[in-house]
């Protein structure tokens, strides 16, 4: 081999390695550098055959086979039509006129197909309109490392804490979904989401109160943002029986200035806080419970009395709750009919589902059962190497896999500190703010 060649070689080998890093360390910049447009011309050039392939063609129109008769040609079968491609940072977006005869069916049975006769790393289907798709050809594994794109102005009780499978931000969106259900066993990721959403509420004008029965050492940490905190059954006990009167007195307001007086305009009249005037309108509570199952366990008939008394004002909560601005998020390892009675009660107002990985195929069931088999197959199929990895979905029948970015104890608790002049005062919950110091956690060791 002459110089030339050596060079020539030596500068070959550099490059490949070099996308082959740039793959594996920055997949997005290799997306946009070289694996979008490679992908690009693998569909166009692909794209008929790879239809047919997958049986997703139709017979010819009588049009074309007029035409093909009156110029002694074979007929050719009708594909969907690719009217768009649009490039995203996780793959490519596809917009499909679907021909006659063809269902949204035929399409998401045979994402797989697609899937390896692309050379993609997953399909997904969605509807735009009556005989339109979209079609989402993922180019890399968007939750191998997880990066979140950065975020716009945060709207009220909306926080984007993870990303999906297909690309997409998964926002926990408090005035869509007003209650929800994370499950999660130790060493899942369960407490990262569960920081990662104080974080992201911290900077809003509401209220954060927590439930945490093991001595509060998941919230306690947060305890300048907090406007109120339990760290045991006991105190639980209380802190609800409070927030079911400061939800009283929050309807009795509503009622009060509803409007309903002869000649109002139908648009004045409210039924939630929501149509209150600004400055009338009461500050939204969200709360946080960790280890929901130590309030349903008891020891003693006493126990027993107040766990029922506590179950009992957590489902009043859950289904009157959203009108007056008070809002649950239910985290737990454990969730299943046999922590006894309201257990199920409780979970059918849970409309929010997040499944990390779990130890037993019941609490999946419990989580997801109610919305897709496929769902719970995919959470007791999440491994103890995937941390962070969970399944979302809600009670409407619809899920996704999702990863939460990481987001250290100390990040969070700093989010916190910053952000405790917004801690709302609420007079009925005072007997339960959290007394430190707003750095006394600025120096949290972070353990997860």
């Amino acid at each position: 081999m002459t110089a030339e060649q050596v060079l020539a070689l030596i500068s070959l080998v550099l490059i490949v390695a070099g996308l082959l890093a740039l793959r594996h360390q920055r997949p997005v910049w290799y997306w946009f550098a070289f694996g979008a447009l490679a992908k690009l011309v693998r569909i166009s050039i692909t794209y008929r055959s790879v239809m047919e392939a997958c049986g997703l063609t139709e017979p010819p129109s009588r049009l074309r086979l007029t035409v093909a008769a009156a110029t002694r040609r074979t007929p050719s079968r009708m594909v969907p039509r690719l009217t768009r491609v649009r490039i995203t940072a996780s793959g490519l977006v596809l917009r499909i006129k679907m021909q006659p005869g063809q269902e949204v069916h035929d399409f998401e049975t045979a994402t797989e197909r697609l899937r390896h006769s692309w050379h993609a790393y997953a399909v997904h289907i969605s509807v735009l309109s009556p005989g339109w798709l979209q079609v989402k050809v993922v180019g890399y594994d968007v939750l191998r490392k997880v990066v979140m794109p950065r975020a716009a102005d945060p709207k009220l009780l909306s926080v984007q804490v993870a990303l999906r499978s297909d690309g997409a931000v998964h926002t926990r969106n408090f005035r869509t979904v007003a209650h929800e259900l994370v499950m999660g066993a130790t060493e899942s990721g369960k407490s990262v989401y569960l920081r990662g959403l104080v974080a992201g509420l911290a900077p809003q004008p509401v209220a954060l109160v927590g439930i945490d029965c093991k001595w509060g050492v998941e919230l306690a940490p947060f305890a300048s943002r907090l406007s109120a905190l339990a760290c045991t059954p006991e105190e639980a006990a209380d802190l609800l029986d409070a927030l079911v009167v400061e939800m009283t007195e929050r309807y009795e307001l509503i009622r009060t200035v509803q409007r309903l007086a002869p000649g109002s305009s139908p648009e004045s009249i409210t039924s939630d806080i929501w149509g209150l005037p600004d400055d009338m309108r009461p500050v939204p509570v969200v709360l946080f419970i960790d280890e929901v199952a130590e309030l349903f366990l008891t020891a003693s008939a006493a126990d027993e009395k107040r766990r029922d008394q506590m179950v009992t004002q957590l489902v009043r909560l859950a289904q009157l709750g959203r009108a007056a601005g008070i809002y649950l998020e239910v985290c737990g390892q454990r969730f299943g009919a046999e922590l006894g009675k309201g257990a199920t009660a409780l979970r059918a107002q849970l409309t929010g589902r997040i499944s990390h990985r779990v130890n037993d195929e019941t609490t999946a069931k419990m989580a997801l059962g109610d919305i897709s088999p496929v769902a719970v197959l995919a959470a007791t199929n999440i491994g103890p190497d995937q941390r962070g990895m969970a399944v979302a979905g809600d009670s409407s029948g619809g899920w996704s896999l999702v990863r939460t970015p990481f987001i250290g104890l100390a990040e969070a608790v700093g989010v916190c500190n910053e952000h405790a002049h917004l801690t709302p005062e609420l007079p009925g919950l005072e007997a339960f703010r959290p007394i430190t110091a707003p750095d006394a956690f600025a120096l949290v060791p972070d353990k997860d």
